[in-house]
């Protein structure tokens, strides 16, 4: 399937779980599938998609949002009755590949930015979309793109600051 990769990609940067990214990428697919007949032939598709999903992501965030969180009490007390609550949980090799690839403290300090701002860093200088497509995708204005961009850019310069000085780098302002 095409763009299959930088969909699963983004995906997972927005849910930050392997399944949920799976899922959102399955959910996008099949709403292409369904909606086809709303694409405009001639405009660029893989933006089409990359809306599909973020409009997904954003539903799903506010279903969950608005549920109160459940918890199976069975399961919970099964696990702390077990002798392997004290052994170390295997790490999951993709997750360490990805921080591998952006370094711990730069995941830390992209995830802890709002939202808005980090999916516009994700789309712009790490999935390379030009701001006319973070536009459409975003469903906003190209200048708040932009606004959006310069806003989270130097919130990851302040955030990483402190990292950039450790690594030798003259960090003025």
């Amino acid at each position: 399937m095409p763009l299959l990769k930088s969909l699963y990609n983004f995906a997972y940067r927005l849910t930050l779980d392997e399944d949920d990214a799976n899922d959102l990428v399955q959910d996008t697919y099949m709403k292409a599938f369904r909606f086809y007949d709303t694409f405009e032939q001639g405009t660029n598709s893989k933006a089409w998609l990359f809306r599909i999903l973020k409009n997904s992501f954003i539903n799903e965030y506010r279903r969950k949002a608005k549920q109160p969180g459940k918890v199976d009490y069975q399961t919970v007390e099964a696990y702390y009755n077990s002798d392997d609550v004290d052994e170390l949980i295997t790490p999951d090799l993709r997750v360490e590949s990805v921080q591998d690839m952006i370094g711990d403290e730069i995941s830390r300090a992209l995830n802890s930015i709002d939202a808005d701002f980090r999916l516009a860093i994700i789309l712009c200088d790490i999935e390379g979309f030009t701001y006319e497509e973070m536009a459409k995708i975003l469903d906003i204005p190209i200048g708040t793109v932009r606004s959006r961009l310069h806003r989270a850019r130097q919130m990851l310069k302040e955030k990483l600051a402190n990292y950039a000085q450790g690594l030798g780098y003259n960090v003025g302002n």
